[in-house]
């Protein structure tokens, strides 16, 4: 069983300090499990749990791109707790911009953070992991990992990038008890949406009008999302009960209609081609 059930369950969560990781180490720390908390403002993280209890916190100021700090972070959480139960790779940014306008200094450090940081951690836990012969690592992801939106191109693919990493590791670690499930969250009553929060592309070109009214829209969404942040953090411990549940899913009713509609276009996409595809066999 990878979820204990005779103690308090011990999670390392990533990118805590803010939108679903603050909501979710709160709800975690009020139902008495233990957490290791990783940001890289453990001030603005207990701002954040102000009134909560944090006795069962270690809170981690670590930079997720650098492997020595992960490792070490790992290292303490299990010198606190024991034992690591769950991990929760959260820590990430959006970024809005067409493709043409996202430099390369943009796309090297999404990657960094979302696909390197969540690496380092993955490597680092792994082992005792194995050797406990149980454990769980949710990837949180986001619609945005299933399909793509204009002006999302790199937000989307290192979300793409995260959901590729995360199958692969679940098919290579089912022998040894460890879970790993990729949860695609869709609008959350955030501040995902607001500065600090959510970089823009900096040279910016007359030719994507279109991208340029999409941003503002979304700078003008906080406060009209559909997704409750209390509801999601409830909803991951669901998950990271579970010892049968599915590899991927979705939290929030805009974020499951719109993966159905994916899935049932890229069918129909694939139906369509059929013939085609068949066709580039050898005849033997």
């Amino acid at each position: 069983m990878s979820y204990p059930t005779d103690r308090p369950a011990a999670w390392f969560v990533t990118g805590a300090s803010r939108g679903l990781g603050l909501a979710l180490v709160t709800h975690l720390l009020e139902r008495g499990d233990q957490v290791a908390a990783t940001t890289r403002s453990a001030e603005r993280l207990l701002a954040g749990l102000a009134g909560v209890d944090t006795s069962n916190l270690l809170a981690l100021e670590v930079s997720l791109t650098d492997e020595a700090q992960v490792t070490h972070a790992i290292s303490e959480t299990t010198k606190r707790f024991g034992r690591i139960d769950v991990v929760v790779n959260n820590a990430g940014y959006g970024y809005l911009g067409a493709v043409e306008e996202t430099s390369s200094a943009d796309v090297q450090a999404m990657f960094d953070v979302q696909i390197g940081g969540s690496w380092n951690v993955i490597r680092s836990v792994l082992p005792q992991m194995r050797a406990a012969g149980s454990g769980h690592i949710v990837s949180i992801s986001s619609i945005l990992g299933v399909l793509s939106f204009p002006g999302w191109g790199l937000y989307c693919a290192a979300k793409f990038a995260l959901e590729g990493l995360s199958e692969s590791l679940a098919a290579e670690v089912a022998d040894f008890g460890v879970r790993v499930s990729i949860v695609e969250p869709g609008y959350f009553n955030t501040d995902f949406l607001t500065d600090d929060s959510l970089a823009l592309a900096d040279d910016v070109s007359d030719a994507y009008p279109g991208i340029r009214e999409m941003i503002q829209a979304h700078q003008a969404m906080p406060g009209s999302q559909p997704g409750d942040p209390a509801k999601a953090a409830e909803a991951l411990i669901t998950i990271a009960q579970r010892e049968d549940g599915p590899l991927r899913q979705q939290l929030g009713s805009d974020s499951s209609s719109l993966a159905e509609g994916k899935a049932d276009s890229l069918k129909a996409e694939i139906l369509a081609g059929r013939v085609l595809a068949h066709s580039t066999d050898y005849v033997r």
